[in-house]
């Protein structure tokens, strides 16, 4: 797999063009930004008119439009919309108004990968996906460093595609850790496996569930929190910075015993088993009928869900808890306020 740098992109290539970047959320706020300060032509698009993420665009320096407005102005137009969101703006503000020969990217291989978007056969299709979170991407800018980056090339009419694809991930940061190139499939498929069943699903099921398992056992709740929540920080970190075995390095030799003895006692075949379902829903297209259905239906199942987890008692005990860690509340990645 060949991993690209900045001094593997021309920066020129894009700098030519003006871009409009679609969405002013995490992602959006921050590629606007990394994009600018990179000295690139940009524009934001928002709605509604004057609303938060409109305000806190021009309080940044940006020129923001309406959605068709910024279409028409650009070359490149980066979608940086909610998944359930990008197919329907799409269709009825972007198509009609975009200009032949023009450059469509997304940080997520879903609408393209499903055929939600189709886009003309004049028109290339890219793909930049930072692999972090939108505030991480800026944060990390801003302190010299760069979030790595997948490419992927869906269309090339102009034969340039991937030039501007590098460009552009270079121009957001990607350039100074890497670059690397995929497929829409790739991206999609392994980056909805592994929110579901590791790093979101897997991850938080867990931790409620060894939470609710110390509680109904009669011990504190707040003690509950600490081993199964707080604590989960210092673990991530160690497998951030050095991977597995750098995290068993560095943790006690009860604790790695127990690691090794215990772990697959909880993650076992029958997990894994539930795994390779979630992945075949994924790859079949069954995962994302579903979500493209729960949105068109105003998301009454994710909405009660969101109101059931809110309620979980292990929110109530975190929120109680950070309040008495002040540290935790300072250089959050993540403003409200701003991004």
């Amino acid at each position: 797999m060949k991993v690209y740098y900045d001094k593997d992109a021309n920066l020129d290539i894009v700098k030519g063009k003006k871009i409009a970047v679609i969405g002013y959320g995490s992602q959006g706020h921050a590629h606007a930004n990394n994009l600018k300060e990179s000295g690139m032509d940009v524009i934001v698009a928002e709605y509604p008119k004057g609303g938060d993420n409109w305000t806190k665009a021009e309080k940044a320096g940006h020129a923001v439009m309406m959605t068709a407005d910024a279409v028409k102005a650009a070359s490149v137009i980066m979608i940086l919309l909610p998944d359930e969101m990008q197919a329907d703006i799409y269709n009825e503000q972007i198509a009609p108004h975009i200009n032949p020969g023009s450059y469509v990217g997304f940080a997520h291989g879903f609408n393209i990968h499903y055929n939600q978007i189709v886009p003309a056969e004049d028109i290339n299709v890219f793909m930049v996906a930072p692999k972090g979170p939108g505030h991480t991407v800026r944060n990390e800018y801003v302190n010299g460093g760069g979030v790595p980056c997948l490419i992927a090339i869906e269309k090339d009419p102009s034969g340039d595609t991937k030039e501007v694809a590098l460009a552009y991930a270079s121009g957001v940061g990607g350039g100074r850790s890497g670059i690397i190139e995929t497929s829409f499939r790739e991206e999609t498929e392994t980056d909805l496996f592994g929110e579901q069943a590791v790093l979101c699903g897997g991850a938080t099921a867990l931790v409620q569930t060894g939470f609710e398992v110390l509680v109904e056992a009669g011990y504190a709740p707040e003690m509950a929190y600490f081993e199964c929540l707080h604590e989960l920080k210092l673990i991530v970190d160690l497998l951030y910075e050095g991977g597995i075995a750098n995290m068993r390095y560095s943790i006690s030799n009860t604790a790695e015993f127990g690691d090794f003895t215990r772990g697959p006692r909880i993650i076992n075949e029958d997990t894994k088993d539930e795994m390779r379902q979630i992945l075949s829903e994924i790859q079949t297209g069954e995962f994302a009928r579903e979500w493209i259905l729960e949105t068109k239906a105003n998301k009454p199942v994710l909405n009660a869900l969101r109101r059931l987890g809110a309620e979980h008692p292990i929110e109530e005990v975190g929120d109680r808890l950070r309040g008495m860690m002040s540290w935790i509340g300072k250089d959050k990645l993540v403003d409200k306020t701003k991004n």
